[in-house]
């Protein structure tokens, strides 16, 4: 498994995916071949059919600013992935120069035609010892480690200062989007309702005080990102809200101390890594499953550590949080990273504190194992037909009709 500098990545929304993703792979394209006469991306499969929605375009029109580009738009997919490109470069005498295939896999990540995964960073990547969750927790039960303490020991004390930034850059979505109002863009007329919901939970009792607070943060950070905003990846940009809501509400709860919230990132980052690396976080590839269910096994994890709980009970925390999502479609209405996706990262953040209260009743013994969900959410998510895999050609994205998305 890669460094947690390769899943939590700060980038500007909608989409991980279909905006991060495009960008990251027409920087390397244009690096590589500076001095074409014209350029050429043809974008397949998912990247096709919700590209427009996810702003696909305008992340990759932005790279290639000064430059010739054509964007074409194909409904097949390519073999390797749903969310496939191939960059094309040409003299002027309409010679092809260069073509690159690449894959855009979730998170931002790319994968080339060989299977590579591509960095941001040109350093070597950081592989841990340990790729399941059985082998992680009986190499940390016979050194009496925390989970938080064998990702330090991968990576060293430099990942600290980076999950601090890492920090703010959270904070600071949710503060822009608590303070944020108006309608999103892209024709649904979704109002925002961060600073709704978090005035009106300020004022409720104690009963729907903690649902309210979660929510509205969850929101703030789920608009942002559909509005274009700056998020972190948590895995992705559709399910950035998740984590930092939690993180948030008890920060403030339990009067954390940053390092205690730089561990529970480490802790939730390993969690997600484990799924990233086992299965997929990409809705194109397994549907929102991946995305939504993640976040909340991450955060599942996280709340879990924060209440004392044992590296067993934060394992089952982290099960039940994916287990409990299997079989998520991803099917964004118009293709906007918008209906269903804000209010899922808000029922996310709230079940995955439901969860950690739930475990922490528990001695963390129980009969599936993380390893066995993500598994199996891997398998469900390739059997789910494309039409549930961010096509937005079927699910809740047909209930909407044309005339009732507002150019």
């Amino acid at each position: 498994m890669n460094s947690l500098k390769e899943l939590y990545k700060t980038g500007f929304g909608p989409s991980s995916s279909h905006s991060m993703g495009p960008a990251f792979a027409a920087e390397l394209f244009l690096k590589g071949c500076p001095a074409a006469d014209r350029y050429v991306l043809e974008l397949y499969g998912s990247l096709s059919a919700t590209g427009k929605g996810h702003l696909t375009d305008l992340s990759v029109g932005k790279i290639f600013a000064g430059h010739p580009l054509q964007i074409l738009w194909k409904k097949e997919e390519l073999p390797g992935h749903p969310n496939g490109m191939i960059f094309r470069a040409f003299d002027n005498q309409g010679n092809q120069m260069d073509s690159w295939q690449v894959y855009s896999v979730g998170g931002g990540a790319l994968r080339d035609q060989k299977g590579a995964v591509l960095l941001e960073s040109e350093k070597p990547p950081i592989l841990y010892s340990h790729s399941s969750m059985n082998k992680l927790l009986a190499y940390c039960e016979d050194r009496g480690m925390q989970f938080w303490e064998y990702v330090r020991q991968q990576e060293g004390e430099v990942l600290e200062d980076y999950l601090r930034k890492i920090w703010l850059t959270m904070e600071d979505a949710i503060q822009r989007g608590l303070d944020a109002s108006g309608v999103l863009p892209g024709g649904l007329t979704v109002q925002r309702k961060a600073s709704s919901l978090y005035r009106k939970s300020r004022m409720s009792g104690l009963h729907s005080r903690r649902t309210g607070l979660l929510s509205a943060y969850a929101h703030a950070v789920a608009e942002e990102n559909a509005e274009g905003g700056l998020v972190v990846t948590a895995p992705t940009c559709g399910s950035a809200g998740v984590l930092p809501s939690v993180l948030h509400y008890l920060s403030e709860l339990l009067k954390l101390k940053s390092h205690l919230v730089v561990q529970a990132l480490e802790t939730a980052g390993l969690v997600g890594n484990l799924i990233k690396h086992n299965a997929s976080i990409s809705g194109a590839e397994v549907g929102c499953q991946g995305e939504i269910g993640a976040a909340c096994a991450m955060a599942a994890a996280a709340a879990t550590f924060l209440y004392g709980g044992s590296n067993r009970q934060v394992e089952y925390a982290a099960e039940m949080g994916l287990e409990h999502f299997l079989g998520l479609t991803c099917d964004p209405v118009a293709g906007l990273v918008q209906i269903p996706c804000i209010e899922r990262n808000a029922f996310a953040s709230t079940r995955a504190l439901s969860i950690a209260d739930y475990v922490m009743l528990t001695d963390g013994g129980h009969r599936v194992s993380l390893d066995g969900v993500i598994h199996a959410m891997s398998e469900t998510g390739h059997d789910l037909p494309s039409l549930y895999r961010e096509t937005s050609l079927g699910g809740l994205a047909k209930e909407l009709k044309d005339n009732e998305i507002h150019e």
